[in-house]
């Protein structure tokens, strides 16, 4: 099997599961009105690849059958151009409101397994092995993987990782003739109820004690004893006028609990193996998944600054203050394409032949981001102001008795009819204002970590070489010699006059 279609991924959603949202536990996925239109627009993607081979798929390199590129282990700057082509194809389908569609996992564990020697440190080969095996029958079986990798937060005064004794965080039990059994819960998991299989593996580095909570594997959603429990639903019935985002893009996020599930002993990639654990993440990690979420957020930047010029369009707005903050969104849209754009450029090898961006560029738009987006939100909603309020329905605008009115009293500027006025303030409505918009602002806050952390993470991993070279040159001067020269040539004194002041 190699690349699926959008009906092979449908038919894949009625395996078994335990998902729940509100008090239901959903019985079919893909009809439920809660995820029918997120399961609707997953399948598109997959079918985008099958649209666009050229772009999207390469061939596997031991079998030569088509799989999609975000499983490339890339090899080369050519192997990354190559995959950011068929990356930003993704982004823009979704015009970068899915954070979590199936090819972040998918560049995440080609990532992992191109560095398997990462994995195999402290006696973890067995775990290296299965996690490379594993990687490719995602790629080959192209699979929907989500993950969970964040402690819920139970008492934020013990810290962010687990220390012995904690009876909620994710946790090993007991070795079982077949694998290990585990227990507890984590957080989130976002795309979960769209997915095939669930992944974890390592988030905040664990303390010396912790090694029962030093997990990672791989499994089926319907594992028995594991359990899914959805936040609110923000999607709405399927009208792409009236909700055009919430419609189709609400990706979802779950509790997960682990209620003594066993892993099979071939899927478990690190076994209570702490020194492992904590080094995995610490080097190519970042860089390498940063390059999806980047094109992706660049890919929603460029939409915003779109739809915030086309609502100024629909009413004539050109006062030098909506153009300043077009400008300001069209900056940050610009600078995030360039920082990628050079941690690509100046990708380099890793380490086994694997080739990742230069993490800086990265690791400077995952601090800022976090701070960017809700900024992006308040420009919309200040541009759009009570127009946002002030757009119809598809119904009003069909009825005999409402279309006439509304055609004369909410048309837009210039020749612009009432509908297609309706259609821009509803979508950035959709953007800005909607369930689906609240969400995606706190995920885009909190999805990798939030600014300030990242800003803290940043300053830790800066290059300071250059920096401390620039300041160290005024601090090592020999300043007796430079006082020397000064007293040796006096200069005479001259009357200040308009041209030297």
């Amino acid at each position: 099997m190699a690349a699926r279609t959008g009906i092979e991924f449908l038919n894949g959603l009625k395996s078994p599961r335990e998902i729940w949202v509100g008090d239901e536990k959903v019985a079919d996925v893909a009809s439920h009105p809660a995820f029918a239109g997120a399961a609707r627009t997953l399948a598109e993607i997959f079918d985008l690849q099958h649209a666009a081979p050229e772009t999207c798929l390469i061939p596997d390199p031991e079998t030569g059958e088509p799989i999609n590129a975000s499983h490339m282990i890339p090899r080369s700057r050519a192997d990354l151009e190559r995959r950011h082509a068929a990356l930003q194809h993704i982004a823009e389908f979704t015009v970068g409101l899915m954070g979590r569609t199936p090819d972040y996992m998918n560049v995440t564990f080609a990532g992992f397994a191109g560095r398997a020697d990462e994995w195999a440190v402290n006696g973890n080969e067995r775990g290296a092995a299965n996690l490379v095996a594993y990687q490719k029958f995602l790629a080959r079986n192209d699979i929907s993987l989500t993950h969970t990798i964040v402690h819920p937060t139970i008492d934020k005064s013990k810290g962010d990782a687990p220390g012995p004794g904690n009876d909620v965080a994710l946790h090993k039990v007991a070795d079982t003739d077949h694998g290990i059994i585990v227990r507890g819960a984590r957080i989130l998991a976002t795309l979960a109820p769209f997915a095939d299989e669930l992944a974890v593996y390592p988030s905040y580095p664990l303390p010396e004690g912790a090694d029962g909570y030093a997990l990672s594997f791989c499994i089926p959603m319907g594992a028995p004893g594991l359990k899914f429990i959805c936040r609110d639903s923000c999607s709405v019935r399927p009208n792409l006028f009236d909700h055009p985002l919430s419609s189709r893009f609400d990706e979802q996020d779950a509790f997960v609990i682990f209620d003594d599930v066993e892993i099979p002993r071939d899927r478990v990639f690190i076994n209570a193996n702490r020194d492992a654990y904590n080094l995995v993440m610490t080097t190519g990690w970042y860089p390498n998944i940063m390059q999806q979420t980047m094109i992706r957020a660049q890919t929603k930047l460029e939409f915003a600054w779109g739809l915030a010029t086309r609502m100024t369009e629909a009413i004539g707005d050109r006062a030098p203050a909506t153009a300043q903050m077009l400008g300001e969104l069209w900056t940050y849209s610009e600078l995030t394409r360039t920082a990628v754009r050079t941690a690509e450029a100046e990708a380099y090898e890793y380490g086994s032949g694997t080739w990742f961006p230069n993490g800086a560029p990265l690791t400077a738009l995952r601090a800022t981001l976090p701070g960017w987006f809700p900024r992006v939100a308040e420009i919309i909603t200040l541009l759009g102001s009570h127009n946002l309020l002030a757009a119809p329905t598809e119904s009003q605008l069909n009825r005999p008795d409402l279309a006439p009115l509304v055609a004369r009293y909410l048309r837009g500027a210039g020749d612009m009819p009432a509908a297609a006025r309706a259609r821009i303030f509803r979508l950035a409505w959709d953007f800005v204002g909607s369930a689906l918009a609240a969400r995606n602002n706190l995920y885009e806050r909190f999805y990798l970590a939030s600014g300030a952390r990242n800003y803290q993470q940043a300053n830790q991993l800066a290059p300071a070489a250059r920096a401390r070279r620039l300041v160290d040159r005024f601090l090592t001067e020999d300043l007796g010699n430079s006082n020397g020269r000064a007293q040796a040539a006096p200069r005479a004194a001259r009357p200040i006059t308009e041209a030297s002041r």
